[in-house]
Order: structure tokens, then sequence, then C-alpha cells
């Protein structure tokens, strides 16, 4: 069988009246009633435009939650991105994958094709939802989960939006999973990452913070190069056992080489230190900054690699190629889809030597 072959089809059914009602005002979150026909099982769900500004875009990204049955698969919410500004539509799976091979905790994601209403869709990609369902299919201790929202879940006690004092330590994050207690936990994260010298920083801050896999998390953002890493696309998970505070990647389509508008991105565009209040007093602190330069040095030689990463992404391009040919939003631009292995390639080469060069500033 042809491995294209296996590039799952949802089907989607929208009334029409209700179709009119999403289309209305795209920036509305309120989600209207639809089937999803997956595998042959169709499910009633509510669905809703998804994003911020990939709304205005004319493929759309959506919010699904189960509602009959509550859960699917063991979800009771997915996310479909449309990829529409990635040309390779693939940036975002090479780096969840990429991250889960470094040891973060990343969200699981598969592209399928999507037809709506019987007309193609397209290609999309199919993202779990970080939840308390993503915890328990990694049999992962209860804990709260908070999305990073905005620029202002820079770990400062400064808005990155307006450059005042934040009027309340949790300003840029929304509290997913755990209960309302769960705020204190990182409200006082963020306090002592602020407040503590030099001194009390090394010696406590391991008590909040996992503190390897937090290094492991900031290199992903410097080898992916995502702009808005440090600062928003991420979710905090606090280990109800452990009591430690992880980080986990999300929104990575503007990465390996292209920004957030699909174009070619410089790759010494995200600098090798980062730029959020934590990192910055991570780094400070000499036996992290040792810590983290060993790592990137271990990933370049392991997993940043152009014999690591390519074969991965021929095999993503090859599953998908003869569903963008169906794509009406992307067919027209196959010959640019073909070429982007090589524009992946080329970002590896020169971001290693960038960061090659940039790291005697962790010295």
């Amino acid at each position: 069988m042809d491995e294209a072959a296996i590039l799952p089809l949802y089907k989607l059914f929208i009334r029409p009246i209700d179709l009119r009602e999403l289309r209305r005002d795209i920036w509305i979150d309120d989600p209207i009633p639809a089937q999803l026909t997956i595998e042959g099982k169709r499910l009633d769900i509510d669905i809703a435009y998804r994003g911020s500004h990939i709304r205005d875009l004319a493929k759309k990204s959506y919010q699904v939650s189960f509602f009959k049955p509550k859960r699917f698969k063991g979800s009771k919410q997915i996310h479909l991105n449309a990829e529409y500004k990635d040309p390779s539509l693939i940036r975002n799976k090479l780096s969840f994958d990429f991250f889960a091979e470094l040891g973060v905790l990343s969200p699981q994601s598969r592209h399928i094709f999507l037809n709506q209403n019987g007309k193609a869709e397209g290609v999309y990609l199919e993202i779990e939802s970080v939840d308390e369902n993503f915890l328990t299919r990694r049999g992962l201790p209860n804990g709260s989960i908070f999305y990073a929202v905005d620029g202002d879940a820079n770990f400062s006690l400064m808005s990155d939006l307006d450059k005042e004092t934040k009027k309340s330590l949790q300003l840029g994050y929304e509290r997913i999973v755990g209960g309302r207690e769960e705020d204190f936990y990182l409200q006082e994260f963020i306090f002592n990452i602020n407040t503590f010298s030099k001194s009390e920083f090394e010696k406590e801050i391991h008590k909040f913070v996992n503190i390897d896999k937090y290094l492991r998390w900031m290199a992903g953002v410097i080898f992916t190069s995502n702009y808005d890493g440090f600062v928003h696309n991420y979710a905090l998970y606090r280990n109800g056992e452990t009591r430690l505070f992880e980080i986990i990647p999300w929104d990575y389509d503007a990465t390996w080489g292209r920004d957030v508008n699909g174009k070619k991105m410089e790759p010494d565009y995200v600098p090798i230190d980062g730029f959020n209040t934590l990192t910055a007093r991570i780094l400070y602190v000499d036996t992290f900054r040792k810590q983290y330069r060993l790592l990137l040095e271990e990933i370049m030689d392991q997993h940043f690699t152009v014999d690591n990463m390519i074969p991965k992404v021929d095999r993503l391009t090859k599953l998908i190629r003869p569903f963008v040919i169906q794509d009406p939003y992307k067919k027209q631009n196959i010959d640019i889809f073909d070429q982007e292995s090589a524009v992946i390639s080329t970002y590896i080469e020169e971001r290693k030597r960038y960061i090659n060069r940039k790291l005697t500033i962790l010295d």
C-alpha cells in the first residue's frame, strides 16, 4: 500500500445556517454545532475558529470539542491547524517531535485531510490539546496547567505589552487545569524569579522549576528559532508530585528557517541566549550556563543535524504530498512545497554555524 494512503480523512458536516453564523464574525469564539466523521465513526462536536492573526487567512484553523461522546480516543478536544503560512505544512509537527526527542513534554500531532460538507478543505495538522487528558495519556501526576496567552507570560514583573509594572503576577496566563489554589504557586514562582538575590536564585530556584527540562526546552526554542517561544508559545505544567514547573511548546509553524509570514528567516534571528526574565537569570548562574552550553553542543552533535532531521522532513513531505496537490489552498504552490526540504537543510547548517560562533558568550 502507498504510504500516503494512511493519511486519515476527516469529514466535517455543518448545517448551512450554522456555517453562516460561524463565518459572520471570525473573531467570535462561540462554537457552533457540527458533526465530524473519523474512521467511519460519526461524532457530534462543537467547533470554532482558533488562533489570532490566522483567523483572517483564507484557510481557517479550528478548535474541535467532542460533545457526543464527550471524549474520543481519550481526548475531549483537538486542534485542526491549517498551517497556511508554512509552505511545507510540516514545521509545527517537526518541532513538536524534535522537542520530544530532546526530552521535553510536547503535544502529539498528525496530518489529516479535511472535507467540509463534501468539499475538500485540504491538509491539516491535528494537534493534541494540552489539558488533563494530556497528563493522563502520559501517566503523569495531576497538577496544574497554565497557558501563556500573550507576551506578558515573560516571567517578569514588567509587562511585555505596555512596559508598565504588571497589575497581577498572573498576567499573561490562563489556568486550564487545576483549582484556584494553584494560582498561588504560579505567582510565588514568578515573584521569586524576580526577587531572589543571585545566591538565593542559584540555591533555591530548583525547588520551583525543573532546571534540566527548562534548559532542554530553551535549546529547542533556540534550534527551531521560534521568535515568540520565550514569551508566548508555551504552556506551564506544575507536576503535583515533584511540585516543579515544566514547560510545554506550542505553535511552532514559524520555525526551521521561515518566519510567521512564511518568509525566509535569517539564521541569527533568534539570539542564542533567548529573551525572558527566567532565561536571563538562569544563564547568569555559572553552573546553569555551562550546563546549557554542554547541552547545545550535545544536541548539535546528535540531534540538530542534516543527517538526523532531513530524513524526517522527507518522510513527512512524502506522506502528505499526494494530498497537498488536492488542497485547494496549497496545490498551486506545489513547486515551493517541493523545495522546502532544501530550505530546512540550509537552515540547519546556517543555524549551527551561528550557534557555534556564539557559544563563547556562554563561557
